[in-house]
């Protein structure tokens, strides 16, 4: 089991944590509620492996299941004894909706996702900037956050979907309110480098002493190997958006199936494997248990250098990539 990482005083998250965007939503992911029953499965055994932080968001679920995501996973921790029992913790992301404006409407936010899990929340994020269309909204938010950390209702604040530029911003206010920006989500993995590669986080972040999260680590399953031409496509969005990728990426996917092969590994370990060496957290999601154990398979080792440099020069090659979250600043 890999050693924790240290993103607050009283808050260590596990070198891979689990993403829920999936546990709920029926528009992306065809979620129904008769999956429950396997989710939990999902949530047992990713405990029981030492994974023991999952991501959710007060907007995860379709319509009326909205905040589904937070109510299983309360439902699931309570549930769970088993190993690591007393290492489980919650991150969750608050939306910001365009009525949310005060601090207090971020902390009313907290406390109802604290409701549904029917438990503290670990690591509370704000889920995007909304610095490109409603600027003055954000420091607001940015109080409500610090609100929260200052009273003790959380261990830690995070943000996603921030640029270098905005996050000096955000720092420089928290920092101004005493309290520690612990994490920063961003859309990254071999084919979203465009955070790290061109914005240049990871050097912000690192000087900042922020922890860097890696959400979509298989690019909405497209890393994982599973779809190998346009004959084999998934349905719902995902089909025209990996119509248009999977010809231009056939040079990435032929090296990861190479190095997964000489590592005695699967594709989707390779391209997780990647992020972990990149000093992100990946947070990958599951749907079931075969995909819940091929991704805790993406621990315990790794990429060794030349092959990472040959990932990296293959992925700033390409001639297509995944396209950037709406909501990425600058």
């Amino acid at each position: 089991m890999e050693t924790k990482i240290k993103v607050s005083d009283n808050l260590y998250l596990s070198k891979m944590g689990c993403g829920t965007w999936a546990w709920g939503n029926r528009f992306l992911w065809g979620y129904e509620p008769q999956m429950d029953e396997q989710l939990q499965q999902v949530f047992n055994l990713c405990v029981s492996e030492g994974v023991t932080w999952f991501d959710t968001g007060d907007s995860y679920g379709t319509g009326k299941l909205n905040g589904r995501s937070e109510s299983l996973l309360g439902k699931f921790t309570n549930e769970y004894k088993g190993n690591c029992q007393n290492e489980i913790a919650i991150a969750t992301k608050l939306a910001v909706y365009p009525w949310r404006l005060t601090p207090q409407a971020i902390i009313n936010a907290c406390q109802k996702s604290v409701s549904r899990l029917g438990r503290p929340v670990d690591l509370v994020q704000m889920h995007w900037s909304p610095a490109k269309y409603l600027p003055w909204q954000e420091k607001p938010l940015w109080k409500g956050l610090a609100q929260l950390s200052q009273q003790g209702l959380v261990k830690g604040i995070g943000l996603s979907n921030y640029g270098p530029k905005n996050l000096q911003r955000a720092y420089d206010f928290f920092q101004a309110e005493g309290v520690k920006i612990s994490t920063l989500q961003i859309q990254y993995s071999l084919l979203s480098t465009y955070p790290i590669q061109e914005l240049g986080l990871k050097q912000l972040c690192d000087r900042l002493n922020i922890q860097i999260i890696a959400y979509s680590p298989l690019t909405l399953g497209i890393l994982t190997g599973k779809y190998q031409d346009i004959n084999n496509l998934p349905s719902g969005p995902r089909k025209g958006l990996f119509k248009g990728l999977l010809p231009k990426i056939k040079p990435l996917l032929q090296t990861l199936d190479a190095i997964a092969q000489n590592n005695q590994k699967t594709i989707a370990q390779v391209a997780l494997n990647w992020c972990i060496c990149q000093g992100t957290i990946p947070i990958p999601g599951a749907k079931n248990v075969k995909q819940a154990q091929e991704n805790i398979g993406a621990l315990g080792w790794r990429l060794s250098p030349a092959e990472i440099t040959e990932l990296n020069t293959i992925a700033l090659g390409l001639e297509k990539k995944m396209i950037q979250n709406i909501f990425q600043t600058t």
